[in-house]
């Protein structure tokens, strides 16, 4: 046994090294036992030599940010008892034994599992696993190269690492949508504030607590001080954004709205002793612990855009009113791939709303970019937006300072009005010109989820006059990219005639029914290259049949990609775009014009080798119910 402590004195000198007792990180190491009564807990019947005791392995890492990560560590003095060939020697096996302990961990934790053998660094074997939450299945840690880590590494790159496993991004996601909903009903139940203010609620917290003296602090404040305290620390973070100072006080009077709500403050009084504190502290203390730690990771994903999705569910039929229809995350990334963002475009989206597609055009872009400078052009250059709703472009702002800018180019009022027009179109006076280190190209990707129109009254809101006008404002040659309901692209019309003297119809996707269940929105995508008309390029359009993306509907969930075959289904789309592929059922060319249905359905040859017996029979009964109701 005493060799065993030269191994653990080994791995504590290369924690050590690696930064991991650093004062003020928030990193907890324990040994040979834990505090954490949830481990404790976990591990009451852990013992390695299967007696039903406790067991503890040699170290347990844990992080202040983030309470569903762990680190645990096992060493074995001699590299023979590295490994056993069954892995079912935890006793006498450091692999065995590590893996041992995260199994039983692993049911409310993703643990990453260290194994240490050898008495000297030149020996010393390390093997890193990862066991995802609510899993037993172990799988080696791999770098971005997909190479094993074989080495101790910082916490910083094994929380990275481990967080972008699909497993635990997976697990995570759905967490994220339990606390959605649970935060939800505990907002509604506690302090009824209108539906369109919870998200304000939720993006607002989170740009409060990158204050750092308010995050230190909001754990002491009285349920009276805390809505002030609040608002002073999103404007405290706003202003040191490098935004015009109409832009801050834009953002920021839709949070001081939400400070000045009654029930936020002190508790009524069959509250008052469960949240002596009031409802503000409550939500803002759940959301630092499970918000936080899924953000400062996963900076692809809207986390404000999905809140406001969660909360419009509960609005009994206004998001339909509204015509909100937010897009998912896996389609903003699909159009990043269909315009193949690169640090050299510059994209536009006219109708922000959370900023979904900027967020994703940005992290397409910055894995582009090599340099600081680079990265820095992206966020403050090459992303515009435009949002009408004062209350959604506070949203955006807040997504994109929460990621470190690119709110410099946020515009607040209407995509049409024409000084904001006149400022996009005015960047390319001088192509490429830079003044005082801003890029004043013209934006050359568009990317949009217009408002959708409810009812045919709606000309004016007719969304392929929004897709004409972002259209209008890229340089020649520019790909626009929109998602549309079907119906826009079925029926002739003036807005089709307009697009098509000044822009070419390059694609047409449809796109799954239910894509943006619970709306019952039938869409498709369309690209267009702008600044050229559709007549004088002699082209033939490219159509898609993408009707299933993998994606199911769950009942807590939402849609999901359940059987995770989404990355491969996005792959053979992508490519047979952008190869111009036809294969029978799934895509087709055709000569089109303004008076012609732009849509797959219309063109396909039908794959009979894809046919089954029940596609015939459930086409014959539909069949036969038509003519019934006709005759009726």
């Amino acid at each position: 046994m005493s060799n065993e402590r030269v191994t653990e004195n080994l791995v504590r000198e290369l924690l050590r090294g690696r930064g991991y007792y650093e004062s003020d990180n928030g990193i907890v190491i324990e040994e040979q036992k834990s505090q954490i009564k949830r481990v404790q807990s976990l591990l009451k019947t852990s013992s390695k030599a299967k007696t039903g005791k406790v067991g503890f392995p040699e170290f347990i890492i844990s992080w202040d940010s983030d309470p569903n990560f762990l680190i645990v560590v096992e060493c074995k003095a001699d590299t023979k008892k590295h490994q056993s060939s069954d892995l079912c020697n935890p006793k006498d096996y450091a692999v065995d034994g590590v893996l041992h302990y995260a199994r039983h961990l692993s049911k409310e934790y993703s643990v990453l599992a260290i194994a240490a053998s050898g008495v000297t660094e030149d020996s010393l074997l390390i093997s890193n696993f990862l066991i995802p939450c609510g899993s037993t299945d172990h799988k080696d840690l791999v770098n971005e190269s997909n190479v094993s880590v074989g080495e101790i590494i910082s916490f910083d790159d094994y929380y990275r690492l481990s967080a972008f496993d699909p497993d635990v991004e997976r697990k995570r996601h759905q967490d994220l949508i339990s606390f959605a909903k649970d935060l939800h009903e505990f907002i509604w139940t506690t302090a009824k504030i209108p539906e369109e203010d919870k998200p304000l609620l939720v993006s607002g917290t989170l740009i409060a607590l990158m204050n750092q003296p308010f995050l230190n602090s909001f754990k002491f404040y009285s349920s009276i001080d805390m809505p002030k305290k609040w608002l002073e620390a999103i404007k405290d973070e706003l202003d040191k954004a490098e935004i015009p100072q109409a832009k801050k006080d834009t953002m920021l009077q839709p949070y001081a709205n939400v400070a000045g709500l009654p029930n936020l403050g002190k508790p009524d009084s069959k509250l008052i002793k469960k949240y002596p504190q009031g409802v503000l502290h409550e939500v803002i203390k759940e959301i630092n612990e499970s918000v936080w730690p899924f953000i400062s990771v996963y900076h692809n994903f809207d986390v404000v855009g999905h809140f406001y999705g969660e909360f419009l569910k509960y609005t009994g039929g206004d998001k339909k009113a509204l015509g909100i229809v937010l897009t998912p995350r896996h389609v903003t990334e699909l159009f990043c791939e269909l315009a193949n963002i690169t640090k050299k475009d510059t994209v536009l989206d006219i109708c922000a709303g959370t900023g979904a597609f900027l967020i994703s055009a940005m992290q397409a872009m910055l894995k582009t970019a090599v340099t600081e400078e680079e990265r820095t052009d992206i966020k403050k250059n090459r992303l515009i937006g435009i949002e009408n709703s004062p209350k959604m472009f506070a949203l955006a702002a807040s997504n994109m300072i929460l990621r470190g800018d690119g709110k410099a180019n946020l515009h607040q009022g209407s995509c049409f009005d024409e000084a904001i027009t006149k400022s996009i179109r005015d960047r390319n006076k001088e192509k490429n010109k830079v003044v005082k280190g801003k890029s004043l190209s013209r934006p050359n990707v568009g990317l949009l989820n217009p408002p959708y129109a409810q009812s045919k009254s709606d000309a004016e809101l007719h969304e392929l006059y929004f897709v004409k006008h972002m259209l209008d404002q890229l340089e020649e040659g520019g790909t626009g990219i929109a998602i549309i309901p079907i119906s826009c692209v079925i029926s002739p019309g003036s807005a089709k005639t307009e697009i098509m003297t000044k822009h070419t119809l390059k694609a047409v996707m449809s796109m799954p029914n239910e894509l943006f269940y619970p709306v019952g929105t039938v869409t498709c995508i369309v690209v267009f290259e702008a600044h050229k008309p559709h007549a004088t390029t002699n082209k033939k359009t490219w159509f898609g049949y993408w009707r299933n993306d993998g994606f199911e509907k769950t009942k807590h969930l939402g849609r999901i990609d359940v059987n995770r075959s989404w990355s491969e289904i996005k792959e053979r789309w992508v490519d047979a775009y952008k190869n111009n592929e036809v294969h029978a059922g799934e895509s087709v060319t055709a000569y089109v014009t303004a008076q012609d249905e732009w849509i797959a359905e219309a063109y396909l040859e039908t794959d009979y080798s894809t046919i089954t017996k029940k596609d015939f029979e459930e086409t014959v009964k539909s069949y036969a119910i038509i003519n019934l109701l006709n005759k009726g």
